[in-house]
């Protein structure tokens, strides 16, 4: 569900306002809080097992994978582009580790791709909102794993487009088969569904 709907444009004030907002409440609400440019973005539910485990596995099966100086966390911190009035919240990154060292959000130009899983809750927020916000961050590749249907979908390619930077290539796959995310390939085996 998204709140807070932005019809006076996104200015720094008016973006840092909605921040502030999110950096008061968040520990007191169930789920998690994303900024997006129609406004604040609560996914009401918090992740259950399905997802966290989810999560779990697709980081462990990059990691196993990836050179040395990658890594795929998960959990915080948030990706902030503040001159796109953006914060999100990835459920597992590819980032080099000398860019996660420091206080703060990660910067959306370090990170070479986001994975979401979708939650029962909110679908669109991942299938819709996170594919408008990722190529606007520049984030060159965006996975998705959809535990309702056992199914998902790598996006890549940033380019122009008159709504503004989009994803140009999509590759779908089912679970069971083998997803490559990057330059990396794993496994979708045994991912639960919902």
């Amino acid at each position: 569900m998204t709140i807070a709907p932005d019809h006076v444009g996104h200015d720094g004030l008016h973006y840092q306002a909605m921040r502030d907002v999110v950096e008061q409440i968040q520990e007191s609400v169930p789920g998690k809080l994303e900024i997006t440019r129609e406004g604040i973005v609560h996914d009401m539910m918090s992740p259950g097992k399905p997802h966290e485990l989810t999560a779990f596995r697709i980081s462990r099966r990059l990691e196993k994978v990836m050179p040395d100086g990658l890594a795929a966390p998960t959990g915080t911190p948030d990706v902030e582009g503040v001159n796109e009035g953006i914060l999100r919240h990835p459920d597992v990154m590819v980032i080099r580790e000398e860019d996660m060292e420091g206080e703060g959000s990660f910067d959306p130009r370090t990170v070479v791709a986001a994975i979401e899983v979708v939650s029962r809750s909110n679908p669109d927020n991942d299938w819709v909102g996170k594919m408008r916000d990722y190529p606007l961050l520049g984030i060159p590749v965006y996975a998705i794993f959809d535990p309702r249907k056992g199914e998902g979908a790598v996006f890549s390619g940033i380019h122009k487009t008159p709504s503004g930077p989009r994803y140009a290539m999509r590759k779908d796959f089912v679970y069971g088969e083998d997803v490559t995310i990057g330059d990396w390939t794993i496994s979708t085996e045994n991912l639960p569904r919902y």
